[in-house]
């Protein structure tokens, strides 16, 4: 394995269970996969799939003591932080591994200037002095392509476009240069204009400073865009991990076919309903015995519905979860 595809992250069968007053519910069940030195890697599926609980349990975001559990294993540099304790996750938190919110809005502090916050993890994490910090904020302002930084880093977010929002809260990830950034739906909410500008960003920061890159997303378009590899999410599960281009061209789960068939194209029939998967994703809890995509599915037979698929390797890096995914391809 060449330095740039070295692992960085790796998640072994993590399973994320909630404390809830009608009981425990698990969110994550057995998701697995890896993230190398220098890739984007893509994470898609519906809302409500477990994309935003997978990033958040990767940095074990959630009240442990009250309101989660979490199993599995999550190695970061060889090193597994289910084993960290919770002053050992601080130095890893925001300075190893970073993260972009969905909402800049409601993620920054709306008291404190642009530079209080991003200087406020380079005093934490680097021990840096409060004079150097926010002379290295305007930097990291200046490097995420936001205009005149020696005046927006004096800003409050109020004061700011969305577009600049987003652009502060990747500056604000970026400033320690983490080995792995996690970017939630970082263009949720922005103009197309944007985000092509915060898509283009996100890739120029990777190639520059080599970072291995988890973009969560339902956007199928901008996966195939910028990321090497792409897993498939489906209410707390992995249904589908392969190469870009292999998915596109050959999708082997019924929930990517779906989703790629719903991504509208030049071709498409105006006078023809936009395709669309049927039903919803149901609640956690109501995922019944067999496999979670049966109700929805076209393809479901009596074995899908009584027992559940295990993700299985088919070879040239795809893994898929379907007990009909052969004879369904061939159709």
């Amino acid at each position: 394995m060449t330095e740039k595809n070295k692992e960085l992250l790796r998640v072994e069968n993590l399973k994320t269970t909630f404390k809830t007053v009608r009981g425990t519910v698990t969110s994550i069940d057995g998701v697995s996969f890896s993230v190398g030195k220098g890739e984007i890697l893509g994470v898609v599926g519906e809302s409500g799939c477990g994309k935003s609980v997978t990033s958040q349990s990767i940095m074990r975001l959630y009240d442990e003591k009250k309101l989660v559990t979490y199993e599995g294993e999550i190695f970061f540099n060889g090193e597994n932080l289910l084993e960290y304790s919770e002053k050992q996750m601080r130095t890893i938190r925001g300075n190893k591994i970073a993260m972009i919110f969905q909402d800049a809005l409601s993620s920054l502090n709306p008291v404190f200037t642009l530079g209080e916050q991003i200087s406020e993890a380079l005093m934490l994490h680097q021990g840096m002095k409060k004079k150097e910090a926010m002379v290295k904020a305007e930097e990291m302002l200046r490097l995420t392509g936001i205009p005149a930084p020696e005046k927006r880093v004096k800003c409050y977010p109020h004061e700011l476009s969305g577009g600049m929002r987003q652009r502060a809260m990747i500056a604000m990830a970026l400033c320690c240069q983490p080995e792995l950034l996690i970017a939630d739906e970082p263009t949720t909410a922005l103009d197309v204009t944007i985000q092509a500008q915060i898509l283009e960003l996100i890739v120029k920061l990777n190639n520059t400073l080599d970072m291995g890159i988890m973009l969560i997303t339902h956007d199928l378009g901008v996966v195939a865009q910028i990321c090497q590899r792409v897993i498939i999410m489906y209410l707390g599960q992995v249904v589908e991990e392969g190469k870009i281009d292999d998915i596109f061209d050959n999708p082997k789960h019924p929930y990517t076919m779906g989703l790629i068939k719903s991504i509208p194209t030049l071709n498409t029939n105006r006078k023809e309903p936009l395709y669309m998967i049927k039903g919803t994703v149901p609640a956690l809890g109501q995922e019944g015995g067999g496999c979670r995509f049966c109700d929805r599915c076209n393809y479901a037979t009596d074995k899908c519905k009584n027992t559940p698929p295990e993700i299985m390797d088919i070879g040239a890096n795809r893994k898929v979860r379907c007990h009909n995914y052969s004879e369904i391809t061939k159709l």
